[in-house]
């Protein structure tokens, strides 16, 4: 016996944002996703099947007030449309039996038809390979057969398919009782502070794009979600994150991480300026093509059995792409030393290597030149005592002033350091994806850049203070006691061999020098791949350890 076909209904409290909105059309934009006109819905208004606050209203031109409770109900027998028409094509199934089925939706596949997407649907695919699922032959809806819960087109992961109308009823039932866990892994832009929390927003229709969804003050529903921050790339651009939700709002995890400052990768509409910065990023930009949104655990029961079931799917090619691009390591190094220890030197030899370099001591001439942002600071605040006719800033004047006194030379680097270090960064994040890149500022240390994950490693470039005071001082043309007073502004070569990683010994001859940074440039080009090696395995290992640390605390 062909089981009946169960007429749909639906009930909608109306947001104070949809005031004067007709109900025909209020109607209309709600049931757009599941095939329904608004041509059909003023019949069915007509025929005395929708109700106001609990009162029959067959009139569809009737404006809302906004706070209504509004109820609409198919009619018997009705089919919205042609019936979808089996598709070939894969589908890849986790778990099958009489009752249910769990799929793996492959992202750019939209779940069910719908106005603007009538084939080429999950749904297409299923009654292909299931064609008892049908509507005329299981009683289901015509239409979406079996669908209990939906992804978005670009989302892809794990989803529950029910094959009969009993298996649809308990377990769309299970779902409205919220008696079924959905985890989700997100790539979201930035790292969100705190690394978890609760996002408790009310949702409803976006007040002027209607096909948005929004956090909204009032007249929204309840939106539940919970996000924990699994990983952050070292340059802090994306964050991996995994999110319980507790409600099904549409485009609730969008939404919601989009509202606290975060939204997903590759998402344009509820994140359009983060997406806009990213698509001009050469190394990012391609890699992104969907949001990145991966549905990676479900945790239900049995419609039949009532056994507990868990699926779990690692994410696809595209995401796992992403990760792997963002985990790539490029070190960044200063390197540091005492005055006249050869730092000039060895960035020089970084440079015929063909290795990205930059010199403080060069920016800092720029920056002093006419037209300089440090010649303009320095002419505003000192009324051009320290500035040349040009503009530009008399060094030999401001050098006087700073042996002087120690809190003009404070002043003076507090306004000159900030404009280095910005330039700095600008210079790292230019020659992101070289591998190494290598800035010489002698400040470094004492500036605390290693503490504030400025760089990532440290070289200390060392030279014998009889060398350094005798035919390097010399060569430069520094009196012996300009050389001890640069001393005396930094830390001592103690403290500052402390606190590198690694050294160049420079006590020997050019050649010497040169094949001292050839060992050392070796030695962190090894750090850089065995960190990307770590990065590719822990990704591989994270999986199995989310799903168990999931499953536990259901």
């Amino acid at each position: 016996m062909t089981p009946k076909k169960q007429k749909r209904n639906w009930q909608a409290i109306v947001e104070h944002t949809a005031k004067a909105v007709r109900l025909d059309k209020y109607w209309a934009e709600e049931l757009a996703a599941e095939g329904v006109s608004r041509g059909k819905v003023k019949e069915w208004i007509e025929a005395g099947l929708a109700t106001v606050n609990g009162r029959v209203e067959t009139k569809g031109k009737c404006k809302l007030l906004g706070g209504e409770t509004l109820t609409l109900n198919e009619p018997e027998g009705f089919v919205s449309g042609d019936a979808p028409l089996a598709e070939t094509g894969d589908l890849s199934v986790l778990y099958e039996d009489e009752h249910v089925l769990v799929v793996d939706k492959p992202a750019d596949l939209t779940t069910h038809p719908a106005p603007g997407q009538p084939d080429n649907t999950l749904v297409n695919l299923l009654l292909h390979h299931y064609p008892d699922m049908a509507g005329d032959r299981s009683g289901m809806d015509e239409q979406r057969p079996g669908i209990v819960h939906r992804l978005d087109k670009d989302t892809s992961g794990v989803m529950a398919v029910a094959r009969t109308e009993a298996a649809r009823l308990k377990l769309a039932g299970d779902f409205a009782d919220r008696n079924v866990r959905k985890v989700y892994l997100a790539i979201v832009h930035g790292r969100p502070e705190p690394d978890s929390g609760d996002i408790e927003a009310d949702m409803g229709r976006h007040p002027t794009h209607k096909t948005k969804m929004a956090v909204v003050a009032k007249g929204g529903r309840e939106a539940h979600s919970h996000y924990r921050t699994l990983w952050t790339d070292p340059l802090g651009r994306a964050s991996l994150v995994a999110v319980h939700i507790f409600t099904g709002r549409t485009h609730q995890i969008r939404v919601h991480m989009a509202h606290i400052g975060h939204p997903l990768v590759g998402d344009a509409v509820y994140g359009p300026q983060e997406h806009a910065v990213w698509s001009r990023d050469a190394e990012l930009g391609e890699l992104a093509q969907r949001q990145m949104l991966h549905a990676f655990f479900l945790h239900f029961r049995h419609p039949d059995s009532g056994e507990p079931m868990t699926f779990v799917q690692a994410p696809p090619e595209d995401f796992m792409a992403l990760l792997t691009e963002l985990g790539r390591t490029d070190l960044r190094v200063g390197i540091v030393g005492l005055p006249g220890s050869g730092k000039s030197a060895v960035l020089g030899i970084l440079r015929d290597m063909g290795l990205p370099i930059f010199s403080a001591d060069a920016c800092v001439a720029r920056l002093y030149a006419a037209g300089g942002d440090g010649a303009e600071m320095i002419l505003r605040r000192f009324g051009g005592r320290y500035s040349m006719p040009d503009g530009g800033v008399d060094k030999g004047g401001l050098f006087r002033a700073m042996r002087e006194s120690d809190g003009f030379r404070r002043e003076i680097m507090d306004i000159v350091h900030p404009m280095v270090r910005h330039e700095c960064m600008e210079f790292f994040r230019e020659h992101r994806g070289s591998g190494l890149a290598f800035a010489e500022v002698p400040l470094l240390l004492e500036g605390g850049w290693h503490k504030q994950g400025m760089v990532d490693e440290v070289i200390y470039v060392h030279c014998p203070n009889a060398l350094r005071n005798g035919l390097f001082r010399e060569k430069r043309g520094l009196p012996p006691e300009v050389l001890a007073m640069f001393d005396s502004w930094q830390w001592s070569a103690e403290d500052k061999r402390k606190h590198s990683g690694f050294v160049i010994d420079n006590s020997g001859s050019l050649d010497d020098l040169r094949g001292e940074v050839r060992r050392v440039v070796d030695q962190l080009k090894a750090v850089s791949s065995k960190a990307m090696r770590d990065h590719e395995r822990g990704l591989k290992e994270l999986w199995p350890d989310l799903a168990k640390q999931f499953e536990e605390s259901g």
